[in-house]
């Protein structure tokens, strides 16, 4: 193979280097760039093992020309390879806010065994900065290998800090004041960093920015809980790979889930999702996001209850012959339980003793008026003597299937039979219910929502908390080599690709 991933990334102090080392004359790092002044240079030297793989490179310089107050500023650029010119006098654009991508084709002679060397150089006409925010160099047939190892490589530290500013909206004469620091951090496992991330807090307070490409500023809005509109912008604080940088929060912030996408008629495991926001305020309730790539998911976070196994339901009453039976009441389907008498007793064994903190009752698919409205749930350990745990009065359903939650009060006691003694309904002379669970103390908190990867169109996502221990719970020493593995992997299967490239074009000759 020719030569590996080649770039300098300066997004990063310091910068994020492939195959590559960096010297600097009269330039600094400006927080998302190199700014070089009239006459300075950033000399780039790499490795190639064997130039006679390489007819041709392509080197993609990515630059921007700073402002003179409303001019367009003027910093040409000098590119050489090897001492040799690539490109003399070159004016990449300038007066505007996003660089320019200025790609080259550098002539395969140009390069040798061992260190090779590329200069770009501000011209020492300069009147104002040339800003280098990256550069890549790739074999031709592989163009863009380079920059997908380079954003591979930025996303590993995916954890950011950034101080934040507001100012009230409509208001462009006011000045910005300071905000409380915002932490983040939003993966799924695909090395996308986000490009656009909107939060509501449990206490109304709604927000919705979006990022420089290169991450180190952002500029949005927010909507405080008292209704108030402003202005919001951040600058990046500190980047970290996780779990560095999380740990300056509560535990409980950071929120793990094994998920599942729901595609096909059914739902299929999907990788897990790692959410931390931290504004400053309360705990969001809901999270969106647009990554890099154009994919987007949207969770809303909400509080998971066990549900507890039931292995058997007897009834007082059951209408068989319309397959109207008890057992019913344990399905998720729509069928029913159907009773021939206006009070009915449903007696309910678990397969071990459980705490009950609440349960459901789901009404079926007809005639309101046999809908339970009087009943008291009883516990009991042996099955022959109960104890009353809840007890309802004039309740109602509004809708046919309705599902409604009712919770014990107290401190809830474990019990292997539950009885639900229904005394009253609407004024029929049968009462009927499509479905009863039982459920625990919560277990976390779990999130549903859709997932929408990049020209194709939205499906089910939802998630379950991940159970923290030795295995998950890894220490950052072993985070990182871990994240080190997946990158030399991700770097020997690329070279297995280039390899099998240079076996067909040698074939062929």
């Amino acid at each position: 193979m020719g030569f590996e991933a080649t770039y300098a990334d300066f997004s990063a102090d310091p910068a994020r280097l492939a195959n590559a080392d960096v010297r600097l004359h009269g330039a600094r790092f400006a927080g998302s760039h190199l700014a070089l002044s009239a006459g300075g240079t950033v000399t780039l030297r790499f490795e190639v093992a064997d130039p006679e793989d390489v007819p041709q490179v392509t080197l993609t310089v990515t630059a921007l020309v700073s402002k003179a107050g409303g001019s367009l500023g003027y910093a040409p650029m000098d590119v050489f390879v090897q001492g040799e010119p690539v490109a003399e006098n070159l004016t990449v654009p300038g007066g505007g806010d996003l660089p320019q991508d200025n790609v080259f084709a550098v002539p395969g002679h140009l390069l040798k065994p061992g260190v090779n060397t590329l200069e770009i150089r501000s011209s020492a006409e300069a009147r104002t900065m040339l800003w280098l925010y990256r550069v890549t160099l790739d074999p031709v047939w592989e163009r863009g290998r380079s920059e997908r190892a380079r954003t591979a490589a930025a996303a590993r530290d995916s954890v950011f800090a950034y101080r934040t500013e507001v100012r009230p909206a409509h208001s462009s004469s006011a000045h910005w004041q300071p905000a409380p620091r915002l932490l983040f951090h939003v993966d799924r496992g695909e090395h996308a960093l986000p490009a656009q991330l909107g939060w509501r807090g449990t206490d109304g307070a709604e927000t919705a920015i979006s990022f420089q490409s290169n991450m180190s500023d952002f500029h949005g809005c927010r909507r405080d809980a008292d209704g108030v509109v402003h202005e919001y912008r951040g600058r990046v604080a500190g980047r970290w790979t996780y779990p560095e940088g999380a740990d300056q929060v509560p535990a409980e912030s950071l929120h793990r889930f094994h998920t599942e996408e729901g595609w096909g008629g059914g739902w299929h495991r999907s990788h897990e999702l790692r959410l931390l926001v931290d504004d400053g305020g309360a705990a969001p309730e809901r999270i969106t996001w647009r990554d890099q790539r154009g994919n987007s998911g949207v969770v809303v976070l909400h509080t998971l209850e066990e549900e507890a196994e039931v292995t058997d339901v007897e009834a007082s009453d059951e209408y068989a012959e319309a397959g109207e039976i008890a057992h019913n009441l344990l399905d998720d389907s729509r069928d029913k339980w159907l009773a021939g008498d206006d009070t009915a007793l449903l007696d309910f064994t678990l397969a071990r003793p459980a705490a009950v903190t609440s349960y459901v009752l789901v009404s079926a698919n007809d005639f309101p008026d046999r809908d339970p409205q009087d009943w008291t749930l009883h516990g009991s350990d042996d099955g022959h003597t109960w104890t009353p745990l809840d007890s309802r009065t004039a309740e109602t359903f509004d809708r046919r299937y309705q599902a409604r939650e009712f919770t014990l009060r107290g401190t809830p006691r474990a019990h292997r039979h539950l009885r639900l003694e229904i005394t009253r309904n609407g004024g029929a002379h049968e009462i009927q219910l499509a479905q009863v669970r039982f459920l625990e103390r919560p277990v976390g908190q779990g999130f549903t929502g859709y997932y929408q990867r990049h020209d194709e169109g939205p499906i089910g996502y939802r998630g379950t908390p991940v159970a923290a221990s030795p295995l998950t719970d890894l220490p950052v020493a072993a985070s990182r080599v871990a994240s080190d593995l997946e990158t030399a992997a991700t770097s020997l299967a690329e070279t297995a690709r280039t390899l099998a490239a240079l076996a067909a074009q040698l074939r062929t000759r």
